[in-house]
């Protein structure tokens, strides 16, 4: 990676983490030794890059820190292609809409050339006859967990039993062509997945779940890691 780049890089990495990045971690994630991240950190702030600490404790950015224009390759262009492709096949059309969206903002801030490799892009996504349907809304379940409220909903199982579940909504999660959304179960006191094609009669709470440690996202990644 050329020495720009990594700066480049860096300052995105710090702005994604919520506290402070040790010299060390940095240097493991780059693939450098830690007096190079040391020289990399002092010469962005000496070109006025907002970042705080020092060596041994850990380094943080302001967020209010503007960076300039990102610049894609065709390779990176062309994954981000296919990407909203998909989210335009598998999807709802209000996802895919935010998806177009946000790739026509991408390409206002292309160069000309690269703006030529998008004609050129030879990946695709194209529709599928595989894709199961299903009665509620994909937009309603993601904004569920992002406003990390409780739903109710009737499950009929692979054994064609309906029970009436109420959960805590953590994730959906694509295994073509089904989607399953996954949550903390009140019913069944555990995680649990639940096929978004078997969901009926689905309702959001008005009731916010906490965000316990044993309960959330990173608690069921951890577990699945396990398994």
């Amino acid at each position: 990676m050329r020495r720009a780049e990594r700066l480049n890089d860096i300052v995105h990495h710090l702005r994604r983490m919520h506290q402070a990045v040790t010299a060390n971690a940095l240097a493991e994630s780059f693939e450098v030794s830690t007096r190079t991240i040391y020289r990399d950190i002092q010469n962005l702030i000496d070109s006025g890059v907002p970042i705080n600490g020092e060596a041994g404790v850990g380094y943080v950015i302001d967020k209010n820190y503007h960076l300039p224009p990102i610049m894609f390759d065709a390779d990176e262009l062309e994954a981000i292609a296919l990407g909203i492709g998909m989210v335009g096949n598998w999807t709802d059309e209000q996802f895919a809409a935010k998806a177009q969206s946000a790739f026509k903002k991408i390409q206002a801030t292309l160069p000309a050339p690269l703006i030529q490799e998008l004609h050129q892009i030879s990946t695709f996504s194209a529709p599928s006859h595989y894709k199961i349907p299903w009665e509620v809304s994909f937009t309603q379940v993601r904004e569920c967990i992002r406003r990390k409220n409780k739903v109710q909903f009737n499950y009929l199982d692979l054994q064609n039993q309906t029970t009436q579940r109420i959960i805590w909504p953590l994730a959906l999660v694509s295994f073509s062509p089904v989607w399953l959304l996954t949550g903390w179960c009140e019913l069944r006191q555990s995680f649990r997945n639940f096929r978004l094609d078997r969901l009926s009669e689905f309702i959001t709470l008005n009731i916010h779940y906490p965000n316990e440690r044993d309960k959330n996202l990173a608690a069921y990644l951890a577990q699945i890691k396990h398994e």
